[in-house]
């Protein structure tokens, strides 16, 4: 099974750089992985105002169940809020923040 070599940062580097592609293959596998992991208490957006704020929720353990709140999280755009998951994902997966901003 392919797994996320965190010392691979320039894959991090590549999707700040930009997060709605196209990626190479690498970070690909990297997203793909990431996305895949189990729904319950997966990360998602929610749309606070349209086009303007966004906040993080994780879904709960039922599909129909209610969404968590992540509490003091808003972004001002897509691109902040996708870099701020994918961070969140690293670490959950390598067991490593991603120190970069």
């Amino acid at each position: 099974m392919f797994q996320i070599d965190p010392h691979r940062r320039e894959l991090a580097a590549e999707f700040k750089a930009r997060p709605f592609g196209p990626h190479s293959g690498d970070l690909q596998q990297v997203l793909n992985l990431m996305r895949a992991q189990p729904l319950p208490g997966r990360y998602i957006l929610v749309t606070l105002v349209a086009h303007r704020q966004w906040g993080l929720a994780r879904l709960g353990p039922a599909r129909s169940g209610r969404l968590e709140m992540v509490e003091g999280v808003r972004y001002r755009s897509p691109e902040e809020a996708e870099w701020d998951i994918f961070k969140r994902r690293w670490q959950e997966l390598n067991g490593e923040a991603l120190d970069m901003e």
